[in-house]
């Protein structure tokens, strides 16, 4: 069960201390398999039926504002194939053929070499950081005087960005999902209270990004990208004029950021990629009330979101009225890809059908955790719409909802002579708002995304009133 609201102002979280940039270059190697990286993959025959000429192909290939350059070369059947790929980007990247070979991660301004021993057909390759590859960075060889077609071409890639060996030690089947399924006996569902705003008008925060498994429904592991830990980051509460420093530092294995819908500056520097090892300090100032989305800001933004780089910021509006608890749900998507891999970047980017859709990052955790009120209650509740794509309806069953408050401004308040009530909040994605509500009478009140089909993915929670 979750506990009643907390009476004294939580306080800003500390982060540790950021690693070395050296150590943030070791961990790249050490963990890309498992994230998409190279290593280990066995290596196809490439020949095909062309016999060894003896000659060799030295090509340089540039990677470049997420594309190779030349993005197709051509190499005579039965020559031996040199590439040497230089990182001209701001963020990191790596080249993986569909036959194994890879130069591994690629810091900003690092090189690496891949051979072929003898080139006969036609091969494919791509950037296998998620989603990159879905932005367009593929890589062609073709051959002349010999088999010029097949093979290894990797075009029945999954949407993890690759075939074969798109993802080297990633292989397996997408997990099964069971929603009535319960979680282990000690799971602990997060939070959902909304803590006091903390003492003072500065907020000093750090936020550490990782790339590490976490299990996101019953039984169902992933590879998430977080901030601090958690399929979505920390919640930041606050009043109007304040201050917000947040130090953003990058422990992954690739390019990350951060937007704060929250703060009116500039993208230019505040929401920059950093790579590993490398932090920036993002600060702004409260000039509005209301709930704001921030998110990871990397190229494919809809794929960084959606693996868990996304949270909340809440701007009390002037004289909000006291409730006995005030909690905070924010709905996003998953879209599974291998069992215990990352997020499919390919279904993210065609718009699928997610697999989950979760409430604060895990899906149907107040089903299994519920929420606790007594009858007579009024409880506030502040919603947000992550995304990356779905709508979210916000409704309880079983009682009405007599304060709305809606993208900064209040639709509906309590004290309204018509007497008016509310069924719904509806949000598109990035938008937010709270409801208030009280339970007349005991029972199990179920909250839920009425889109119905996305409460059925895993957007549903119960409250019982005692």
């Amino acid at each position: 069960p979750v506990p009643a609201p907390p009476t004294t102002p939580a306080r800003p979280q500390l982060g540790l201390q950021a690693i070395a940039a050296a150590t943030a270059l070791a961990l790249v190697v050490s963990v890309g398999v498992a994230l998409g990286g190279s290593g280990g993959a066995a290596v196809e025959d490439a020949a095909g039926t062309a016999a060894p000429t003896g000659q060799t192909t030295t090509v340089q290939v540039d990677a470049l504002h997420m594309r190779f350059s030349p993005e197709t070369i051509t190499v005579p059947a039965g020559n031996r194939l040199v590439i040497d790929v230089t990182n001209k980007d701001t963020m990191v990247h790596d080249l993986v053929l569909a036959t194994g070979q890879s130069t591994g991660r690629l810091a900003p301004g690092q090189s690496g070499r891949i051979e072929v021993a003898v080139v006969g057909r036609s091969i494919e390759g791509w950037c296998s950081i998620i989603g990159h590859r879905q932005q367009g960075m593929v890589f062609h060889i073709k051959t002349t005087g010999g088999d010029s077609g097949g093979g290894a071409s990797g075009d029945g890639a999954s949407g993890d960005g690759g075939g074969a060996h798109a993802m080297p030690g990633a292989a397996g089947q997408r997990p099964a999902v069971d929603l009535m399924k319960p979680p282990a006996p000690g799971f602990l569902a997060r939070d959902p209270r909304l803590a006091p705003v903390p003492d003072g008008t500065v907020h000093r925060y750090t936020f550490e990004v990782a790339e590490a498994p976490g299990e996101i429904a019953p039984g169902v592991r992933a590879t998430r990208w977080t901030y601090n830990g958690g399929t979505m980051g920390p919640t930041l509460h606050g009043r109007l004029g304040d201050t917000f420093e947040i130090t953003l530092v990058n422990n992954g294995t690739m390019s990350h950021s951060i937007d704060f819908h929250a703060g009116m500056v500039s993208p230019d520097a505040n929401m920059r990629d950093i790579n590993p090892g490398e932090r920036l300090v993002y600060r702004f100032r409260a000039e509005h009330t209301g709930i704001w989305l921030y998110h990871c800001a990397t190229a494919p933004m809809p794929v960084h979101l959606a693996a868990g780089m996304f949270g909340a910021v809440v701007i009390d509006p002037p004289d909000l009225a006291p409730v006995n608890a005030e909690y905070l749900m924010t709905q996003s998507e998953w879209y599974l890809g291998a069992a215990g891999g990352p997020i499919d970047a390919a279904k993210v980017a065609a718009g699928a059908v997610p697999d989950l859709v979760m409430f604060n990052g895990y899906a149907n955790q107040y089903v299994h955790r519920p929420l606790r009120a007594k009858a007579g209650d009024r409880i506030r509740i502040w919603v947000l719409d992550a995304g990356p794509n779905e709508p979210l309806s916000f409704h309880v069953i079983g009682t009405q909802f007599d304060t709305v408050y809606k993208e900064g401004a209040y639709l509906l308040r309590r004290d309204d002579p018509l007497r008016g009530g509310s069924q719904a909040l509806g949000l598109l994605p990035a938008e937010g708002g709270f409801v208030e509500m009280t339970f007349p009478e005991p029972g199990t009140y179920t909250f839920l995304n009425h889109r119905m089909v996305d409460g059925d993915r895993g957007a549903m929670g119960k409250i019982i009133v005692e």
